[in-house]
């Protein structure tokens, strides 16, 4: 288990679900993993070794330019960065207020392009790196009370594509993953019966966990595994998207 030996790896919303989970085996995969999230106190139980957590809040640009800062001043470099920080809630469209979209993408958009955007510069200056964003598949198939979710994905997804024209000349590899329906706590903001109705459509009939999305994201991190992944958008998602 040692894919990620001597890569430092920045792993923003790693307080839980997802993130917390990439965090997780990038440390058993050896790498040394930066933690951040906007509840802090909550990446440090699962921080190991020479890791270390910190507080992020992504709709921040001082707030991210501060956490970036205080990695490469800590590890000197940053090798992997995961953007997993994201909010999920509920609404139909005609009754969708403009503030309950522009909360989702400052958020879920703008949150990474943030923190790709302070990032990039280290990594295109090294010659090396990778970024790893999350969207989802309803990026790609819309979803009922989701449109504020689904455009803020889909930007994540286009996003990274013109990043990974543009960064790779430079060897810096960035790529999507875009799970399915997952068991994370952010299901606690959405309805019973949506997520009834979600799991019974699934052709594998289930959600998928956070353990089962992680080894993706190493596989995109490590080399020769991922060296020839640029722009793509993967889908460990139960089916939902074929």
């Amino acid at each position: 288990m040692s894919k990620l030996t001597s890569k430092v790896a920045l792993v923003i919303g790693a307080g839980s679900g997802i993130g917390r989970a990439i965090a997780d085996l990038y440390q058993t995969e050896g790498a040394t993993v930066a933690l951040a999230d906007l509840n802090e106190k909550a990446c440090t139980k699962t921080v190991r070794g020479d890791s270390s957590s910190y507080s992020v809040d992504v709709t921040s640009s001082d707030s991210v330019q501060a956490l970036v800062a205080a990695v490469i001043k800590r590890y000197g470099r940053i090798d992997i960065l995961v953007n997993s920080a994201g909010i999920l809630n509920e609404c139909p469209f005609l009754e969708m207020t403009p503030e309950t979209f522009d909360n989702m993408l400052t958020v879920n958009l703008r949150g990474i392009f943030l923190t790709c955007r302070y990032v990039a510069p280290h990594m295109v200056e090294r010659k090396a790196g990778r970024i790893i964003n999350i969207a989802s598949q309803l990026a790609l198939k819309g979803g009922v009370g989701m449109a504020h979710y689904t455009a803020a994905k889909a930007g994540v997804i286009g996003l990274t594509r013109t990043m990974a024209l543009e960064l790779a000349p430079h060897n810096v590899l960035p790529n999507v993953i875009a799970p399915g329906p997952i068991m994370t706590p952010m299901l606690g903001d959405v309805s019973d019966d949506w997520v009834k109705e979600k799991e019974a459509a699934l052709p594998l009939g289930r959600f998928g966990t956070v353990a089962e999305i992680a080894p993706t994201a190493v596989m995109l991190a490590a080399s020769p595994d991922g060296d020839l992944y640029l722009g793509q958008t993967l889908g460990p998602n139960s089916g939902d998207v074929m």
